[in-house]
C-alpha cells in the first residue's frame, strides 16, 4: 500500500477538474497518480469523457448535461469531485511489473546539438563531460505532451540542468533531444521549441503509420548511449 500524497481538486472551466497533486518531479506522486488514471479509465464512470495525466495532476474531462440528468440537485463539480475523492483516498496497491526499458542513441556532433558549446561554456564542463553525465542516467518517463509522442524525463543530473531559452527557435528538428531544468525530453516532430538541443536521435518518436503511433509511454525507463554521425546517417531503425 501507499500512503496518499496531499492533493487538490479544483474545477477547469465547466466541463472538467484538476486533481492536484502539487507542483513537483516526484517519481512516488507519478506513479501514485498514473495508478489513480487507470482505476478511473477502468471504472468507466459514467459522463467521464477523457482523463489526460501529467507530472503530478490529472485533469477529468465530463460531459456536464449527462452528469446533471442524475444530479438530483448537487451540482455536477461536486458529484465529479466526490467520485473522485473516493477514488483518490483508497489504499491503491501499486503494481510493481517491470517498466520498459528503452534504450535511444543519440549523435551528439554540435552540427545535431547547437546548444553543447553554450552550454559547455555555462557550466564550466567539457562537451564530452556533457555527453558522459546525460547518457550515464537512466530517466523515467514522467508524461507525454506538447507534441504526439513528446516524452518529458527526468531527472537531469544537477551539473547539467539549463533553464530553457529566453528567445526559443522556430524550428526545432524532428528527433532533437533538449534539456530544459531537471527534464530532459526528444522532439517528436519539427516545431518551434526553447530546450536547449545537445543531439539528435535517428529514432521515430512519433509515426502515425503505426497501430500504436507513440513510441514512448509513461513510466517507461529511458537510457541514452551515444552514436557517432556516421552510425546516424546509417542507422537502419529509422522506420522500424
Amino acid at each position: 500500500m501507499q500512503t496518499n500524497p496531499t492533493y487538490s481538486i479544483f474545477p477547469l472551466g465547466d466541463n472538467a477538474i484538476l486533481i492536484d497533486f502539487g507542483n513537483e518531479l516526484n517519481e512516488s506522486i507519478n506513479q501514485k497518480l498514473l495508478e489513480i488514471f487507470r482505476k478511473i479509465k477502468n471504472q468507466n464512470m459514467p459522463g467521464v469523457l477523457d482523463v489526460v495525466p501529467a507530472y503530478s495532476s490529472l485533469t477529468i474531462h465530463y460531459d456536464v448535461m449527462k452528469i446533471f440528468e442524475k444530479a438530483g440537485g448537487k451540482t455536477v463539480f461536486d458529484i465529479i469531485t466526490d467520485q473522485v475523492k473516493k477514488i483518490v483516498e483508497d489504499d491503491i496497491e501499486i503494481s510493481f511489473e517491470q517498466n520498459r526499458k528503452i534504450s535511444i542513441p543519440v549523435c551528439y556532433d554540435e552540427e545535431f546539438g547547437p546548444d553543447l558549446s553554450y552550454m559547455a561554456n555555462e557550466k564550466s564542463l567539457s562537451i564530452e563531460n556533457i555527453i558522459q553525465l546525460h547518457t550515464a542516467k537512466t530517466y523515467r518517463v514522467y508524461m507525454i505532451g506538447f507534441l504526439p509522442g513528446f516524452a518529458y524525463m527526468g531527472t537531469v543530473d544537477q551539473r547539467i540542468q539549463m533553464p530553457r531559452k529566453e528567445n526559443p527557435r522556430t524550428n526545432v528538428e524532428a528527433g532533437s533531444v533538449g534539456i530544459a531544468g531537471e527534464q530532459t525530453g526528444i522532439y517528436p516532430l519539427q516545431s518551434p521549441g526553447g530546450w536547449q538541443i545537445i543531439g539528435r536521435t535517428p529514432v521515430l518518436l512519433f509515426n502515425k503509420e503505426k497501430t500504436a503511433p507513440v513510441l514512448l509511454q509513461p513510466e517507461d525507463e529511458i537510457k541514452f548511449f551515444s552514436i557517432s554521425k556516421h552510425e546516424f546517417t546509417n542507422y537502419q531503425g529509422r522506420d522500424s
